[in-house]
């Protein structure tokens, strides 16, 4: 297997982005009307949720495509290995360790450890009658699509030898923050943290499988925070 190029899996993996996030915006309109100025899709529950749930299988698509393209199977390309046990127990008790630290570290600053995005968007699909899909694509969809880009395509495109490790697990897990423009400064150094851990375990795994259970953890931490504060 010969993996695409370092330039080529970011070009491609960029197009993979776009594409989905257009797609989005495109069956968006289609489905509630033309953007207008006044259009606030980021406080929008529903908005969002339906963004996600098209753009999402749209980019997993696409890197499935990219992956099969190198003559390889999509799976073993983009490290769809399902771990071992004491990976997973071990991630877990990782992830809590993480969640815990970064909770601490935001009181400590005196900062809530809920966003105003989180609750305006748990509000907002309440409104609407829209949670239970806004829990399945913050879960299971915004997981499976962020980690086959970021821990499965670009790293596998990215990590030719051993020396490569860290320099592959800081440049994912910077434009897997830099993604994160919701948020601002200090959460985004959170998500950059949240990346390190990830990509640190999909290099000791060898498995993406891992880092979407991992990721997915860390949503749910992250929406039963909200509900509990929004509640």
């Amino acid at each position: 297997m010969t993996p695409w190029g370092r330039i080529a899996t970011f070009g491609l993996g960029l197009i993979t982005l776009l594409a989905g996030q257009l797609t989005g915006l495109v069956v968006f309109s289609l489905w509630h009307g033309p953007l207008g100025r006044n259009t606030d899709l980021a406080n929008d529950g529903a908005a969002v949720t339906l963004l996600i749930a098209v753009s999402a299988p749209v980019q997993v698509a696409l890197l499935v495509q990219f992956a099969r393209r190198t003559g390889a199977r999509a799976g073993d390309y983009l490290a769809w290995v399902w771990p071992r046990g004491g990976q997973i127990l071990f991630g877990i008790m990782a992830v809590a360790v993480f969640v815990v630290v970064s909770n601490l570290v935001s009181v400590l600053l005196g900062r809530s450890i809920v966003t105003d995005f989180q609750i305006e968007l748990y509000r907002s699909a309440s409104a609407q009658g829209g949670l239970p899909l806004l829990w399945f694509v913050v879960v299971v969809a915004t997981p499976i699509a962020e980690e086959t880009l970021f821990r499965g395509f670009l790293f596998r495109g990215w990590l030719r030898e051993p020396r490569d490790a860290w320099p592959t697990i800081a440049g994912t897990a910077l434009l897997f923050a830099l993604v994160h423009v919701q948020y601002d400064g200090f959460v985004i150094v959170q998500v950059f943290a949240a990346g390190l851990l990830l990509g640190w375990m999909r290099w000791a795994s060898g498995s993406t499988v891992l880092t979407m259970l991992l990721h997915g953890l860390i949503n749910i931490e992250g929406m039963l925070e909200t509900a509990l504060l929004y509640g």
